[in-house]
């Protein structure tokens, strides 16, 4: 079941994408059991959101050899090295990701994101994590090189609003569709030049791993997001280019590049 948060003439909602290119209207949330209110749209004549809004999106660091090798960051880590990236840093299908005003070096790193359902995860074993995940979706854990060495801690030079793009939509059963979540191809192409490219089955830490270690640390919310890593090839992007992340199962999440964005809450109305 493919689940869509999208925009329509009368608010915002949750649905299901349909085969036929139709969404269907669902009451409230998506957790628990789903109950559709009838009302139905044309994929063409809404505009997707960020498929949910989580309360964190939990990153993991140097989960993929050769993306380790590139970076030149050391050895592999015992343990996943975990950070996190504000809930501000979502933005969903074809909207902009922002560059900061000066920054020269942002990149792009394709992952896979798990999203975690209803019973959340606490205090998990690698063998129940599954138990606490409702589906899947692609993520983009954008980056400000710069910052990132400079500071020498992440929350900065991944934090930026936009540097979390996630979508299209949250895929609930990859298996039913004779997909494998860890073993799926995943890329990366930036004005259609192919950057990134592997599998999920490189992963260090597999998504059962992941999810239990940061259990250990914090409570997983309902709608709580896992990015699990990123492989090879990540590179800079600049305003007026279009980044297309795609992984096999999930479809491809678009995001253009512009320019920082100067809107301040300074003077308004309270």
């Amino acid at each position: 079941m493919r689940i869509v948060r999208f925009a329509h003439p009368a608010g915002m909602s949750f649905g299901v994408l349909d085969g036929d290119g139709q969404v269907a209207q669902i009451e409230g949330h998506p957790f628990g059991q789903i109950s559709f209110t009838g009302q139905r749209f044309a994929a063409a004549d809404v505009r997707l959101l960020s498929p949910i809004l989580p309360s964190k999106v939990v990153g993991i660091g140097k989960n993929y050899a050769d993306h380790i090798a590139e970076m030149k960051t050391g050895h592999a880590p015992e343990e996943p090295l975990v950070f996190l990236k504000p809930s501000t840093s979502v933005i969903g299908p074809g909207d902009a990701i922002r560059i900061p005003a000066g920054s020269t070096d942002v990149h792009h790193e394709v992952e896979l994101a798990v999203v975690i359902g209803a019973r959340g995860a606490r205090q998990v074993t690698p063998e129940q994590a599954l138990d606490s995940v409702f589906g899947y979706t692609i993520g983009n854990d954008v980056s400000e090189r710069d910052m990132q060495r400079r500071d020498g801690q992440w929350t900065r030079a991944k934090g930026f609003d936009s540097f979390c793009p996630l979508g299209p939509w949250i895929e609930t059963d990859l298996r039913g569709l004779g997909k494998d979540p860890a073993d799926l191809e995943i890329t990366c192409r930036v004005d259609g030049e192919l950057r990134q490219s592997g599998r999920t089955s490189q992963l260090l830490f597999g998504v059962p791993a992941l999810i239990s270690h940061i259990s250990r640390i914090m409570t997983l919310l309902p709608g709580d997001v896992v990015l699990t890593g990123t492989p090879a090839g990540v590179g800079p992007i600049a305003p007026g280019q279009r980044v297309e992340c795609a992984i096999e199962g999930l479809g491809t999440l678009t995001n253009t590049v512009a320019g920082a964005d100067p809107t301040s809450t300074a003077g308004a109305t309270r």
